[in-house]
């Protein structure tokens, strides 16, 4: 699973068998270890929320999604989800989840395991 931050938007981006895993076991985590400390982010599953939610906590991200979504997301024309949540009157944190695509220029990334690239 890919994480990227920039200024207020979070976006995961999952492989084709983790996004199995997620929809089987409804939780997926990876870690970033930074010198002595690590970044964990997590993607769940819950059936008390509406749509996608963030939270960061004791140096661990966990973005949130509600367990109706997971029969949609395995479709597969379905790209992902995407949520913005107002967070005063003058900034909104933008969530994004979303199946790995391969990408179209060369790359020394290992993408066996992306989704085909719709535009190739």
């Amino acid at each position: 699973m890919k994480i990227r931050i920039k200024e207020n938007s979070i976006r995961l981006r999952l492989t084709k068998s983790e996004v199995d895993l997620f929809l089987s076991e409804g939780y997926y985590s990876q870690n970033c270890r930074i010198g002595t400390v690590s970044l964990r982010y997590t993607l769940k599953s819950s059936d008390d929320i509406d749509n996608l939610i963030a939270t960061f906590d004791n140096n661990e991200i966990t973005v949130s999604m509600p367990s109706s979504f997971l029969s949609e997301w395995n479709v597969p024309t379905k790209i992902g989800f995407t949520h913005s949540i107002n967070l005063d009157k003058e900034s909104s944190l933008l969530i994004k989840v979303e199946k790995d695509f391969a990408c179209l220029d060369e790359t020394d990334e290992d993408q066996s395991d992306n989704y085909p690239n719709p535009k190739a």
